[in-house]
């Protein structure tokens, strides 16, 4: 496939992903039609079942697209301090806390699971390998660049320890995100530096 071609069918995909984001915000995971989306995103049905397959092929691919956006800004925060394992923590979990409390996607699915459909809370609970593969990826890469003098049995502890936490505080907030966020940063400076 020419690389044209490659671009184009990447712009459609993202403007079917768009129609498909604006109807779930707007009305939920369980109202969303695909004759809705293809005639939003100005398709027709068919081509929005050559791109997507199934309704669960578009809300993989809503969740996957909202996992990357949270791991770029988390990315960014823990740039933003190279020189203190504790602040990045700090920083990067306070962000996703944050942002996912923000998240119009992530609202309309746990709102929305309340009282119709929860195949897309599904998607983020249950099955939840492409969530926690992706962000423990981005943070071991990070964490190997960033941390070199914390051993590599630690850094995967850390790893683990603060993609798991953070994505249980996301669901299941106990304390406002600046508090969750210090706490999960202490354990990981205990964790990586014992």
């Amino acid at each position: 496939m020419t690389r044209y071609r490659e671009s184009v069918r990447s712009l459609l995909k993202e403007r079917l992903l768009d129609a498909a984001y604006e109807q779930v915000t707007a009305g939920g995971w369980d109202r969303l039609r695909m004759t809705r989306i293809a005639a939003t995103a100005g398709v027709s049905r068919q081509t929005l079942y050559t791109e997507y397959g199934t309704k669960a092929a578009i809300g993989e691919a809503l969740v996957r697209r909202e996992i990357e956006r949270f791991l770029l800004g988390i990315q960014e925060q823990l740039l933003d301090h190279p020189d203190d394992l504790g602040d990045a923590v700090t920083a990067g979990v306070e962000y996703t806390l944050r942002a996912a409390a923000d998240n119009p996607l992530l609202k309309a699915v746990l709102t929305g699971s309340r009282g119709g459909d929860d195949d897309l809370l599904e998607l983020l609970t249950t099955r939840t390998e492409p969530l926690l593969e992706t962000a423990s990826a981005m943070l071991t890469a990070y964490a190997e660049d960033a941390w070199p003098t914390v051993d590599a049995e630690s850094r995967d502890l850390v790893v683990e320890t603060l993609v798991r936490m953070t994505v249980s505080h996301v669901f299941q907030p106990t304390a406002p995100p600046e508090t969750a966020a210090r706490r999960i940063a202490e354990i990981a400076v205990r964790v990586a530096r014992p």
